[in-house]
């Protein structure tokens, strides 16, 4: 496996190699494997891009990288396309780990920017789980020199700088504090306010009562666990009072308990449901950022605290740090809910943490960022 590694290696270097002789244009491209389709973020740098500086082409290439064998081909047809990106454009901005801008030889004068996925960190991640179940093997991150290649990273806040530092494995002066486009939406009464409509729409129920939005961390193991915890959850809701709206993630596939007056929606987004929002029950999930952002009281359901700190562990004492109510129980949560005595300076020192909220632009910051480090390359 190693040889047939460094083969591949190789032959990608062979390829870029001759495609770094084109000449480079005004272009950047923006790199996802996330989705299929480019995220809020992505569509939102791209869109302000073209605005500020209509010199440039931008070029957004999103491919999942998934494990079955056909798609795997797939992808790598898609990395031939990627290669000849790399080559002409003058910065490359990355939202997940990307194979070729760590393993190819670029250009000096390429710049490329890890601006990651979420606002925020709790999971440990990279190099903060090598060789760990959910983590990549040492000898597979050096072999594929994960993470390798960038010229900075973006993080929210400063509160959680050392904890990128620590899991891309670079010094905290390579972290700059640029929170992530949808920060500048969270803010946004306007765009809320059209989320709130286009929800309400299509579930006029939620109209009347107050609305929690439930929405657990996705896991990687085929977790029995979270379908007994939704069951008790779905069962301690008060439904004359509240709505229970379930956003899990799109590879979790759990369904709800029969004769349950819970939702589970498939039609928006948890970023977008955050908007119908009246609180948030959670996890470990980086939502809880989010929401703090919008002022939303967070609940911690963390039913598997031990199982999964032992398996995955995060970068912050949890009990002590967490913005909200902590509780491995559904009763004693919602009895939490239900009381209405939510610390709200704690919420508030959870954000300014871990969130730089002195900016009302926060997508122009990042493009005022990147050409300003383009015109001096």
């Amino acid at each position: 496996m190693t040889i047939l590694i460094k083969l591949g290696i190789f032959i990608f270097n062979l390829i870029y190699s001759v495609l770094k002789l084109l000449p480079q244009k005004k272009k950047i491209t923006i790199i996802s494997r996330q989705s299929d389709n480019p995220s809020i973020d992505i569509i939102l740098l791209r869109d302000k891009i073209s605005e500020l500086e209509p010199g440039y082409t931008v070029a957004v290439l999103c491919r999942k990288l998934e494990k079955s064998p056909l798609k795997a081909i797939g992808y790598f047809f898609h990395m031939l396309r990627q290669l000849y990106y790399f080559a002409v454009s003058e910065a490359v901005i990355l939202d997940s780990y990307c194979i070729l801008a760590s393993i190819l030889h670029h250009r000096k004068n390429l710049l490329i920017i890890q601006m990651w996925h979420s606002v925020g960190t709790m999971k440990k991640f990279g190099y903060s789980i090598l060789d760990k179940p959910e983590g990549s093997s040492s000898r597979m991150a050096r072999l594929m020199k994960m993470h390798e290649n960038y010229d900075f990273i973006l993080a929210a806040g400063d509160g959680y700088k050392a904890h990128l530092a620590e899991g891309f494995n670079y010094p905290e002066s390579k972290i700059v504090t640029l929170p992530l486009p949808r920060v500048e939406l969270l803010k946004s009464e306007e765009y809320g306010e059209s989320v709130r409509k286009r929800i309400f729409s299509a579930y006029p129920q939620l109209k009347d009562k107050k609305n929690i939005v439930y929405v657990p961390t996705f896991r990687k193991a085929d977790d029995k666990g979270l379908s007994a915890a939704l069951r008790s959850l779905c069962s301690s809701v008060d439904y004359s009072k509240y709505n229970l709206i379930v956003k899990v993630h799109p590879l979790t596939e759990i369904d709800l308990p029969e004769d349950t007056g819970a939702l589970k929606d498939s039609i928006f987004s948890s970023f977008e449901m955050l908007f119908a929002a009246d609180m948030v029950i959670s996890d470990y999930s980086c939502i809880i950022y989010e929401a703090a952002v919008l002022g939303k009281p967070v609940y911690l359901y963390a039913y598997d605290y031990r199982e999964y700190m032992a398996d995955r562990d995060i970068y912050m004492d949890y009990m002590a740090e967490m913005p909200g109510p902590v509780s491995g129980d559904a009763t004693s949560l919602m009895s939490a809910i239900n009381s209405e005595a939510y610390d709200y300076s704690k919420l508030r020192s959870f954000l300014n943490k871990y969130v730089y909220m002195g900016s009302s632009h926060e997508t122009e910051d990042i493009v005022r960022f990147i050409f300003s480090h383009l015109k001096n390359r």
